[in-house]
């Protein structure tokens, strides 16, 4: 064997040799950029878990924050109950073979996370009422901070002792979000009364209150 074909064959086996640490390297750059994505999947979920906790957080304290009369709170409190009454209502009203399964909005909120049917009703309502999801945050959060202490008054109770509700939202809501979610609460029952019969409006909404509490 000359020294020619020595040196080639020398050279081909470094050459395997080099191609074997490229391959080496390239396995563990893989793996490097496996670690990474699955890393910042890690810290974005964190980071949204985060950033809701904080957003819960500041919906919580502008609720307890709010300074209304007892009067104020429950024409307050009647907007919010009877929205959050009629997404109920009108989620029965989509899946009439789910009713035994969703006595309550609680329950329609726990289950849409795993239902399609009940999230794709849920999705539809909130459309067709101009809300979102923030809104049902903000509207149950107000629910459970006042609800045990307000009372619920009619439409035409509501108007005789405040004209303005919006101006008083506007004026008294410093949290955009809170202030935003109330006022499109307003709207939807507003928007709501002439679309509703006489004798819907008169049905007593204490036999339907306790439902949203449990």
């Amino acid at each position: 064997m000359n020294n020619e074909t020595t040196t080639l064959i020398s050279l081909t086996e470094a050459m395997k040799r080099v191609d074997h640490k490229l391959q080496a390297l390239e396995a563990q750059f893989k793996e490097l950029d496996f670690t990474k994505d699955n890393l910042m999947q890690k810290f974005e979920h964190h980071s949204k878990t985060l950033a809701s906790q904080a957003a819960q957080d500041e919906m919580w304290t502008a609720v307890r924050a709010l300074r209304f009369t007892s009067m104020e709170l429950n024409i307050l409190y009647s907007y919010v109950i009877e929205v959050l009454i009629c997404l109920h209502t009108r989620v029965l009203e989509k899946l009439p073979d789910l009713v035994r399964g969703l006595p309550t909005l609680a329950s329609v909120l726990r289950r849409k996370v795993k239902n399609e049917r009940i999230s794709a009703a849920w999705d539809s309502i909130l459309e067709e009422c101009g809300l979102q999801e923030g809104d049902i945050t903000a509207l149950c959060t107000f629910f459970i901070a006042h609800g045990h202490k307000a009372e619920h008054y009619s439409a035409k109770a509501r108007q005789m002792y405040i004209r303005d509700i919006t101006f008083l939202i506007t004026n008294m809501v410093k949290n955009q979000a809170l202030q935003d979610s109330l006022l499109r609460a307003v709207q939807v029952i507003e928007k709501g009364k002439a679309a509703r019969t006489p004798e819907e409006q008169k049905s007593p909404l204490k036999e339907l209150i306790p439902s949203i509490k449990n």
